[in-house]
C-alpha cells in the first residue's frame, strides 16, 4: 500500500502570519470549504481542545533474570530463578465525552495497566478507573476520579461524514504535548487496516503520529466524529495515511459501559460471511464487487428464522450499503442489540427486503467447564463446550464450534507446552474432541502417544506429545 496523499503540515501560527494586518483586526471564523483557508481555525481549536486529554498508563511486566541458565545461580536458586518486576510506561489520548469525567480513549492505549492518570490542557492532572474497555473494537471508557465538571466534546453523526470534508485531529504525539493537525477525510469503510475484528475506519490525511491513539478527529462543527486509532507508516511516523473508529460505534460503546455491562456484547445473528469477489459478482449479474456473501446460517438462529440463505448476498442494512463483510458487523453492531434491522439481499439478481433480529448470543449447550488433570498435555488447562456466548465471552467468532481452552495455569505442562486461551481443540489420535466430557475421557484413557490437533485463530496446527 502506497501514500495516497501528500499532506502538508500547517501551523496556527503561519496561517495568522499569511493575513493582512486588517484581516487580523477582524473576528476569526472556522473555514467551510477551501476557498475560506486562509482563515484560521483557532476559534474551533480554543472551543474544543479542553475535551482532550493525555493519557498515561502505568502497568508492571515481568522480565526473566539476566542469571537464568547459568549453572552457577542454579546451584543457589534452582531452575526457577526469580523474575524481575518493572515498570512499562505508556502514553496516549483520550475525549472527555460527559461533564462527569466520562474520557473515551484506544483499548491498547491502557491495556494491562495497573495505574492511569489523564492531563488536561490546563496543567490538572486525575487519576482514572477502567470502567468498560474491548479489544476487538479497540475503545475503552475511562472515569475520572473527581466529582468536577469537566469540558466536553459533543459525540457528531459519522454517517453524515464525507470524503473530501475538512477536519481536525488533537492528541498528544510523541509525547510533546496537545498538538492539532488538519486535513480532510480521504476514504470511508476501510477494512482490513489493523488486526481488529470491526475492520471499518474513517480514513484522513491529517498528521496522526504515535501518541495520537485514542484522540479526537473532529468535524468543523466542533463534534468529535471519530477516535483516531492507527497510522500506516513505514517508519513509525506521519505517512498522511491515518485511520479513525467513526463515532456511531463509539456512541453504542459509550451506551454498553453506562449500562453497567462488564463485557461489550455484538448482536448475534447465526451466519457468517465472506467478501464478495469479482468472479462471484460476475456470475451473479452484479455491477461491482461489492456485499457479504452468506458462507454459513446455523439452524434455528436468527439469520435461519429470517430466511437468509447460503449464497444469498446482503448489499444493504436499512438502506445504507455495505462494501464488504467487515461493513456489515458495523452496521448491525451499531444498530443496537434487541433491535431489528432491514437487510437487502440479492438472490438471482434480484433485491429483497428481509427483517433480521439482533440478539445477545445463546448459550446453546451446557459450558461443562472442566480443569483438566493427571499426566496430559492439557494439565492446567480450562476447557469448555464452545457456544455464541462462550465464544462472546472469549472474543472469539460466534460461529466457532468445539472443545475451547478458556484459561491455562502459569507454569502447568499445558502452559510449558505453548497452549493458549481460545485455542479450539480439534481431535486427539484422530478422533475428533466434540465435548469437553471427549476430551476428558481421552484424558483418563492415558493414550501415551498425543497426535492433536488444535485450531488457533483460524489456523490448524498439529503436534506431537509423549
Amino acid at each position: 500500500m502506497q501514500g495516497l496523499f501528500k499532506h502538508a503540515s500547517v501551523s496556527l501560527l503561519a496561517l495568522t502570519l499569511l493575513l493582512p494586518a486588517a484581516a487580523l483586526a477582524q473576528t476569526k471564523t472556522v473555514p467551510e470549504s477551501q476557498m475560506q483557508m486562509q482563515l484560521s481555525f483557532a476559534p474551533l481549536v480554543k472551543q474544543t481542545t479542553g475535551a482532550v486529554v493525555n493519557v498515561y498508563a502505568e502497568k508492571t511486566i515481568q522480565r526473566q533474570s539476566p542469571f537464568a541458565g547459568d549453572p552457577f545461580f542454579e546451584q543457589f536458586f534452582g531452575q526457577q530463578m526469580p523474575n524481575r518486576s518493572e515498570k512499562q510506561s505508556s502514553l496516549g489520548s483520550g475525549v472527555i465525552v460527559e461533564a462527569n469525567g466520562t474520557v473515551v480513549t484506544n483499548n491498547h492505549v491502557i491495556e494491562g495497566a495497573d495505574d492511569i492518570k489523564v492531563a488536561l490542557s490546563d496543567g490538572r492532572e486525575f487519576p482514572c478507573k477502567v470502567v468498560l474497555r474491548d479489544d476487538r473494537v479497540d475503545l475503552a471508557v475511562l472515569k475520572i476520579d473527581s466529582k468536577a465538571d469537566f469540558p466536553t466534546l459533543p459525540i457528531g453523526n459519522s454517517d453524515a461524514v464525507e470524503v473530501g470534508d475538512l477536519v481536525l485531529a488533537i492528541g498528544n504525539p510523541f509525547g510533546v504535548g496537545q498538538t492539532v493537525t488538519s486535513g480532510i477525510v480521504s476514504a470511508l469503510a476501510r477494512n482490513q487496516v489493523v488486526k481488529n475484528e470491526f475492520g471499518f475506519f474513517i480514513q484522513t490525511d491529517a498528521s496522526i503520529n504515535p501518541g495520537n491513539s485514542g484522540g479526537a478527529l473532529m468535524n468543523m462543527k466542533g463534534e468529535l466524529i471519530g477516535i483516531n486509532t492507527a497510522i500506516f507508516s513505514r517508519g513509525g511516523g506521519s505517512n498522511g495515511i491515518g485511520f479513525a473508529i467513526p463515532a456511531n460505534l463509539v456512541k453504542v460503546f459509550l451506551a454498553s459501559a453506562d449500562s453497567g455491562v462488564k463485557s461489550f456484547e455484538r448482536p448475534y445473528i447465526g451466519a457468517s460471511f465472506d467478501p464478495v469477489t469479482s468472479e462471484v459478482a460476475d456470475a451473479l449479474g452484479l455491477d461491482k464487487a461489492r456485499g457479504a456473501l452468506i458462507a454459513k446460517v446455523t439452524a434455528n438462529s436468527p439469520a435461519a428464522k429470517a430466511g437468509l440463505k447460503v449464497g444469498e448476498i446482503v448489499t444493504a442494512v436499512d438502506g445504507i450499503a455495505v462494501e464488504h463483510p467487515d461493513a456489515l458487523l458495523y452496521r448491525l453492531t451499531t444498530a443496537g442489540l434487541g433491535k431489528t434491522v432491514n437487510l437487502t439481499v440479492m438472490e438471482n439478481g434480484r433485491a429483497q427486503q428481509v427483517a433480521l433480529a439482533l440478539v445477545r448470543a445463546p448459550e446453546t449447550q451446557p459450558r461443562d467447564q472442566r480443569t483438566i488433570g493427571g499426566r496430559t498435555p492439557f494439565t492446567g488447562a480450562v476447557v469448555e463446550n464452545l457456544s455464541p456466548r462462550v465464544a462472546d465471552e472469549l472474543r472469539m467468532p460466534l460461529d466457532s464450534t468445539g472443545v475451547v481452552i478458556s484459561d491455562v495455569a502459569a507454569d502447568s505442562p499445558a502452559a510449558r507446552l505453548g497452549f493458549e486461551p481460545k485455542d479450539i481443540i480439534v481431535s486427539i489420535n484422530g478422533a475428533e474432541v466434540k465435548t469437553s466430557r471427549d476430551l476428558q475421557e481421552i484424558a483418563d484413557s492415558d493414550p501415551g502417544l498425543w497426535r492433536v490437533e488444535i485450531e488457533r485463530d483460524g489456523q490448524r496446527i498439529r503436534q506431537f506429545f509423549r
